[in-house]
């Protein structure tokens, strides 16, 4: 015992005298430009620059693309339209809650053509609590740093008799007021795309340090100088300086989705403080929050990409609450227009980040996944569900009843505060009802897939296989938490049973999933690569893999532990072939995988993103470590196109935070996590309870990617998973690898 202690102490003395760069300032190492080297028809992340706090109500960004377009920024653009807040959880999903304000000199041109400036990435400064950029046509520097609910903004203008300052409201319906003689701007935006019940607004105040020489408002693009108010169907302010060259204007902003006076409320944010106190404040909580994981190594470029997609990985889902004069947490609720109290969490897809996005919170930042578990307690009151897809409400996108998977992971990993007896109703709700307007929430074929234990082919309801795999999932999870509620036999024995029905739609002569008829049948003709149709934007190949609550009886369907092996390994050699008909062209995401030269995988997007980890329960870990070492290495970078499809409210950065760790949960709802191949030469994760994880690898590289030996707290472990309980119970956790697997 004490001889393998001292082996170990050794080992760790070795690799803390290595050549590591330790990482003091994580938040340095970020680089909120990845994966905004993106369109419509190829997405490197399909993210944009968010400037914003950890979790905050508003977030920042510069916008280059238009007014309503999804793509509000994009790295290969020449010209910046105004800075704008922003609420948008994807391009698809797009936006809410926007307006935007833009420095102009020296002419009255103010609609966002006009005033659009030529700028380059040369000249911009980008960090998650800071941003700066050089508008060239104006010569204006303009920079902003945000709180939650409020900024500060810092504007240094050239010598001009016409400087200006422009605040856009957007269109369909908003309002402007300028009070000169409080250097102020107040109004409000309903510009959204969705989610919102009738009444929805987006308050703004804008509070200046100096005095205005020029007012104009703008109504449906007609400019009234002098006039103080516009309500129209897209009203803008515009009020102007004289100023000196180098001399800055200081703006500080807040908004609300209550009221007006809550915006006020909400600008005490930043009320008495400088910009550079602004700004400095928000550097410290980004540090103390990726700091939470501490990680040395000697590849640069591996830390920025490892923080960069920890930073994406605490953005959503966004916090929706604001506080009261008391300081008490309050919500405008987007799913029935009230004011209540609580807290309420948005935009997040939990089809996307179910997987290891929420199983993150739930080991490194469980406080916050309490106040966001509260939050689906008030969505389930205000709405009747819980949501799927939120932005800000309900929105009708994806498949899958996943919340009961987000549910059951936070309490069964020892999440409480909450109102979880009201969760499990909302669960059970959910797993037999389907929303009236918004089918993606509840089951939509619950009823087929309760009578027949999967969702038919021909009954009209696409991607039904995709529904039958992630409802008989969530039947686990749902089971699996009324086990540990102690509810009784008869309540989860409905759920108990259910869990297996991914069996229905398993065909046994393709060894594949496949569509099955409401007669028994299965669908033909067949074709496993055809993606869509009975899938969710992946095909059988993708899919078949989606029994994450129990891999070894997939394998026992498949044959055995052999052929689900061949299977896993077919994914890989296949050529990347698809059948793109269902959708009558050539969607992104099967562009993505088609150029990854990854054969058939598609990381690119969800379904598949947990397969690899599947080697370790069919007897081949060294796959799983050969695997995830790839993904690392050629799919993730911290550059603009980073990312080899859309990020997705942090899941795709979640699963790079896990991997690069050394384990991966791969069924959520569970309390183990498998083991892939540590990337880093130490990573120390600072848990909440006090308890420090210690991860060291004598050596990682491309090279040496294979665990020969791991050991826990100086003791031998023999196996490919890791219990939560070890996690929290703080551990020492080393590896010894090698360039060959150890079979």
């Amino acid at each position: 015992m004490k001889r393998s202690l001292f082996v170990v102490s050794l080992l760790l003395t070795m690799v803390l005298n290595s050549h590591s760069v330790t990482v003091h300032n994580p938040v340095d190492y970020v680089n909120p430009l990845v994966g905004s080297a993106s369109k419509s028809e190829l997405s490197t992340g399909n993210t944009y620059p968010a400037i914003a706090l950890p979790w905050g109500m508003n977030f920042w960004t510069p916008q280059t693309g238009k007014m309503g377009d999804g793509w509000t920024y994009t790295y290969g653009a020449d010209k910046i339209r105004g800075l704008k807040q922003t609420h948008q959880p994807s391009p698809w999903i797009n936006d809410y809650g926007q307006f935007s304000i833009m420095p102009v000199v020296g002419k009255k041109v103010f609609d966002e053509e006009g005033r659009a400036s030529w700028f380059s990435h040369k000249a911009e400064t980008v960090t998650p609590y800071y941003y700066k950029v050089y508008l060239a046509d104006y010569d204006v520097t303009a920079e902003i740093s945000p709180t939650s609910r409020a900024a500060a903004m810092r504007i240094t203008y050239p010598q001009a008799e016409e400087a200006y300052f422009v605040v856009d409201a957007f269109d369909k319906g908003s309002s402007v007021t300028i009070m000169p003689d409080k250097r102020t701007i107040i109004g409000y935006t309903t510009k959204n795309s969705g989610g919102v019940p009738v009444g929805f607004k987006n308050f703004f105040v804008l509070r200046f340090d100096h005095d205005f020489t020029y007012i104009g408002s703008i109504e449906d693009g007609k400019l009234s100088e002098g006039l103080t108010s516009s309500t129209c169907n897209h009203a803008m302010a515009v009020v102007g300086f004289r100023t000196k060259r180098g001399e800055r204007v200081n703006v500080q902003v807040a908004s609300s989705f209550i009221s007006d006076e809550q915006a006020q409320r909400n600008l005490k944010e930043v009320e008495g403080k400088s910009f550079e106190e602004v700004k400095a404040e928000g550097r410290k909580e980004w540090n103390d929050v990726l700091g939470r994981i501490e990680v040395e190594d000697e590849n640069i470029d591996h830390l920025r990409t490892f923080y960069s997609c920890l930073y994406r990985s605490v953005l959503f889902p966004r916090s929706f609450y604001e506080f009261d004069e008391q300081g008490n947490p309050i919500h405008y609720s987007p799913y029935n227009g009230q004011v209540l109290p609580g807290y309420l969490f948005t935009d997040t897809g939990f089809w996307d980040t179910f997987r290891s996005l929420f199983p993150l919170l739930n080991l490194v930042y469980p406080s916050m996944n309490e106040k966001i578990q509260a939050g689906l307690v008030n969505a389930y009151k205000e709405s009747g569900f819980l949501p799927e897809w939120a932005s800000p409400g309900h929105r009708d996108c994806m498949v899958g009843n996943n919340s009961a998977s987000v549910v059951a992971d936070a309490y069964i990993k020892g999440l409480r505060g909450y109102d979880i007896e009201t969760l499990w109703k909302a669960v059970v709700h959910g797993a037999n009802a389907v929303h009236s307007t918004i089918s993606s929430t509840g089951r939509r074929g619950f009823d087929y897939y309760n009578r027949l234990g999967y969702v038919p082919y021909n009954v009209g309801i696409n991607e039904s296989v995709a529904r039958t795999l992630e409802y008989a999932y969530d039947d686990w999870c749902i089971y699996q938490l009324g086990l540990k509620l102690g509810k009784s036999a008869k309540e989860l024995k409905p759920f108990k049973l259910r869990a297996m029905n991914y069996q229905k739609v398993f065909d046994k002569e393709t060894g594949l999933m496949r569509g099955r008829n409401e007669d028994g049948s299965f669908q033909s003709p067949f074709n496993p690569f055809k993606w869509g149709d009975a899938f969710t934007e992946g095909n059988s190949w993708h899919y078949t893999w989606s029994v994450f609550h129990d891999p070894v009886g997939l394998a026992q369907l498949m044959g055995g532990n052999d052929r689900f092996n061949a299977m896993l390994d077919s994914v890989f050699h296949l050529p990347p072939v698809f059948d793109d008909s269902y959708y009558g062209f050539t969607i992104h995401e099967i562009r993505e995988m088609q150029i990854m030269n990854m054969g058939n995988y598609a990381h690119g997007n969800q379904p598949i993103q947990h397969m690899i980890y599947l080697y370790d329960y069919s007897g081949q870990p060294w796959k799983a470590q050969f695997w995830v070492r790839e993904v690392m290495d050629r799919l993730y970078t911290a550059q603009p196109d980073g990312y080899c499809g859309d990020e997705d409210n942090g899941q795709t950065s979640a699963w790079y935070v896990f991997s690069a760790l050394g384990f991966y949960p791969v069924c959520p709802g569970s309390t183990q996590y498998m083991i892939g191949t540590p990337y880093f030469r130490k990573v120390k994760i600072q848990l909440e309870n006090g308890k420090t994880v210690t991860i060291c690898a004598d050596k990682s590289d491309a090279d040496n990617r294979f665990i020969l030996r791991m050991a826990i707290n100086g003791q031998p472990y023999p196996h490919y998973y890791l219990e939560h309980e070890t996690l929290l119970s703080g551990s020492d956790i080393y590896f010894t690898m090698g360039s060959k697997p150890a079979r």
